[in-house]
């Protein structure tokens, strides 16, 4: 228990601490906001081509904002209610579908005051939230023998598969490790603290075979859901770096997770989404091409010179990102306050404007409206891009931005006529968000086979997550089911197929 100091019986010297701790919950509050506004400019680096350095430093900045917000909470809290309560977020009801466990404090049964009877009146009510941790338990497989007593044959059930062939693990405990490493970015030495605490040990090698196992237990469904994504008309694509331990030198080399996401829901098409990782040691061109060498259609994605060679054949189109224009000149208004980039954002607003009346129509709706509206917009913009590239300095940031986009304009302009297309290639990088947040709490994979497990597990976890499933939940059915199951209904077991059967742990994915 803390023992705060004791205070002065001075009445002015009472003034000045007073005062003092003001100052100090004002300053703390200044900053808590600084840093908040510099997180976020960070972030949105962050999810753009950022480096580790970068990673590290929003780290840094995090810890350094825990600190504060912890401060303020020791804080006296007549003093922070006076000085904070405006920036408290509104406390939200508590979920109605938590089970309720109540806990009755029971008066005297008479009076205080005179001794009489006492009558029921009403009751006050107040509900506070509580964790009960998960438990570990063993589950006994007993199978009787029976033994005729005619003939003595000896009957006896068939022994029910397990998921890993003569594996400890049952599949909710599979599926626990798996969601807890690749959606909760627990690696498996932490996970396996964690269970040691509960009186269960388990090596991190053990818990690392279970992933590799299940990894290659899930690889018919992997395929499944690969041949799913790329047969669709139109796909984001995007990729991010990631750390990879260098076997025998005991350093770090940057590989590469690959995206790919299938959703046509903003166009009105019912086919569920679905997103596939793919993993490489570098990022040569080579490895999209090989990726997407089954598919034919329209890819949206950034600039990156390595799709260009998809571009070769008429197999598929480039459609090519406003939100990485539009960056470009937010990052300049942010610095500097340029005048240009703030016009440059308003017209670009202006498109986005037409997208979020159209969002959820079918394609031939998008774009009649498109052309209606932000064809004109477009052709403006153009203009104007081009005026300001002949005034200001060819080799400014604002140059560079300006020249981006005009460089790109055709594939920039050809969401307008398709309505099946996107404005940008934010569901690719929503889709990177989870590896972004997982990269910087440990290192993404020992070894290039390690990077491979976790591109199968991301696949299959987003893709739960965008069918409004939990993963945990849904990664546990396949694990009960996959090891006995016809690979040639293997369809049977994709996300979408059994979201009717989870129900109701369908709808909680974050």
């Amino acid at each position: 228990m803390q023992i705060d100091p004791p205070l002065p019986d001075d009445v002015e010297a009472l003034k000045r601490l007073i005062l003092e701790q003001r100052a100090t919950l004002a300053a703390n509050t200044i900053e808590i906001d600084q840093l908040k506004l510099l997180i976020a400019k960070l972030r949105r680096l962050q999810f753009g081509r950022s480096s580790e350095k970068l990673s590290r430093e929003i780290d840094q900045l995090e810890l350094r904002l825990e600190e504060l917000q912890t401060a303020q909470a020791q804080a006296t809290p007549d003093m922070v209610a006076n000085e904070s309560a405006a920036q408290k977020p509104v406390r939200r009801p508590l979920p109605e579908h938590l089970p309720r466990e109540s806990v009755v404090h029971q008066p005297a049964c008479t009076c205080p005051q005179c001794g009489g009877a006492l009558r029921r009146i009403g009751e006050d009510v107040a509900e506070i939230l509580e964790l009960v941790p998960e438990h570990f338990k063993v589950v006994r497989h007993v199978r009787p023998k029976l033994s005729c007593v005619r003939c003595q044959h000896i009957v006896q059930a068939p022994a029910p598969s397990r998921p890993i062939a003569r594996g400890l693990a049952g599949p909710g405990l599979l599926a626990h490790v798996l969601v807890s490493k690749y959606a909760d970015h627990l690696p498996l030495y932490r996970q396996a603290q964690i269970y040691a605490r509960q009186g269960v040990e388990l090596d991190r090698s053990t818990l690392a075979d279970w992933v590799g196992d299940c990894s290659r237990l899930l690889r018919p469904l992997i395929d499944a859901l690969g041949s799913y994504v790329m047969g669709t008309y139109k796909l984001h694509a995007d990729d991010i770096p990631v750390p990879v331990l260098e076997p025998g030198r005991g350093k770090t080399r940057t590989g590469r997770l690959w995206t790919y996401v299938r959703d046509d829901r903003p166009s009105a098409s019912k086919d569920p989404p679905a997103v596939l990782f793919r993993y490489s040691p570098d990022r040569k061109g080579e490895h999209p091409q090989v990726h997407l060498k089954p598919f034919k259609g329209a890819l949206q994605a950034d600039a990156y010179s390595g799709f260009n060679g998809l571009y070769v054949s008429d197999d598929i189109v480039e459609v090519a990102c406003w939100a990485h224009v539009r960056r470009k000149f937010y990052e300049l208004h942010v610095a500097k306050q340029s005048p240009i980039a703030a016009e440059a954002l308003r017209r670009i607003g202006e498109l986005y404007k037409i997208e979020a009346d159209v969002r959820g129509r079918l394609p031939e709706e998008r774009a009649h409206v498109r052309r209606s509206r932000a064809a004109a917009l477009l052709h403006e913009l153009k203009a104007w891009l081009e005026d300001q590239l002949a005034r200001v300095s060819k080799k400014s940031d604002l140059a560079i931005a300006i020249r981006y986009a005009l460089s790109n304009w055709v594939a920039l302009i050809r969401y307008v006529d398709d309505g099946r297309l996107e404005i940008d290639n934010n569901a690719a990088e929503r889709a990177l968000r989870a590896v972004a947040l997982g990269r910087k709490n440990y290192l993404f994979a020992g070894s290039d086979a390690g990077g491979e497990h976790a591109a199968a597990l991301y696949s299959l976890i987003g893709t739960a997550k965008l069918n409004g499933i939990d993963p945990e939940a849904y990664l546990r059915h396949v694990l009960e089911r996959i090891a006995d199951h016809p690979i040639t209904r293997i369809n049977e077991l994709l996300p979408w197929a059994i979201a009717p059967q989870l129900q109701p742990e369908a709808k909680l994915a974050a």
